[in-house]
């Protein structure tokens, strides 16, 4: 089975860098697959991306190595496993707040007996390989968001879940919960506090960690913290950043 380069970059002893895609377009993928990423995930959740924009923009990025993720819309077995079966190496399931939730999350990601996928690989077979089946569970990351309160309440419960590897901290939401200010690259202390306490109850757990970013500076400081994958934002960021940048440099007056 074709390996996982965000479990090789692991296996490296160091941390993996992933991207977010949220808006449709095999072509963006395909650019953004060929940049270096360890992972690139399409964002279904808060993107403008559906299954139909999912499977092309796949076709995309397995033109290249990064580990093909998604962002699912929310902890729902069928468009996990129909997800699963496009070919996708890592989901990541929002709002994760209880050990149960993440018990149903993880369990539509693996087959029996560890969980209770249906087989059915359609796509996946073709770009990991005919041993998809035999080594899938082993090569299928599963990131569970830790967003809320509760979830932090929870967190040794669901940190504990067999066969999660990994939880993803989403900071904007987590500030909310607590009646911070939506945003990404949190400083804010309480909202710190909540991050450093996941990222100890992950490996404590013996599971990895890994935190959305705005920026390389955040990115890096998450990396020194221990953060095992960080993820720098979207395509849709990085071409506003950039798009906004190159307009306030220009000049339209002569001198």
């Amino acid at each position: 089975m074709q390996p996982n380069k965000i479990k090789l970059a692991w296996d490296e002893r160091r941390a993996a860098v992933n991207v977010f895609l949220s808006t449709p377009g095999s072509f963006t993928a395909e650019v953004m697959a060929s940049l270096g990423w360890d992972g690139v995930t399409v964002d279904m959740q808060h993107g403008v991306n559906d299954y139909s924009d999912l499977v092309p923009m796949l076709q995309s990025i397995s033109r290249y190595d990064p580990a093909p993720m998604v962002r699912v819309p929310w902890n729902d077995p069928a468009i996990i496993m129909k997800s699963l079966d496009a070919g996708v190496y890592g989901v990541i399931c929002p709002m994760i707040n209880t050990a149960e939730e993440c018990e149903r999350f993880v369990g539509a990601c693996r087959y029996a007996p560890r969980g209770y996928r249906s087989t059915g690989p359609i796509r996946a077979v073709f770009y990991a390989g005919t041993d998809y089946h035999d080594h899938a569970d082993e090569t299928v990351l599963t990131f569970a968001m830790i967003e809320t309160q509760e979830a932090v309440d929870n967190l040794n419960g669901i940190c504990a879940v067999p066969g999660l590897d990994a939880v993803y901290i989403g900071p904007s939401d987590l500030s909310v919960s607590i009646g911070g200010s939506p945003g990404g690259d949190q400083r804010a202390p309480d909202v710190m506090e909540r991050i450093d306490l996941t990222l100890a109850a992950a490996h404590e757990n013996g599971i990895k960690a890994g935190i959305h970013c705005m920026s390389a500076a955040y990115a890096n400081e998450m990396v020194e913290k221990g953060f095992d994958l960080v993820t720098l934002s979207s395509e849709f960021r990085h071409m506003m950043a950039s798009a906004n940048a190159m307009l306030a440099a220009t000049k339209l007056t002569r001198n």
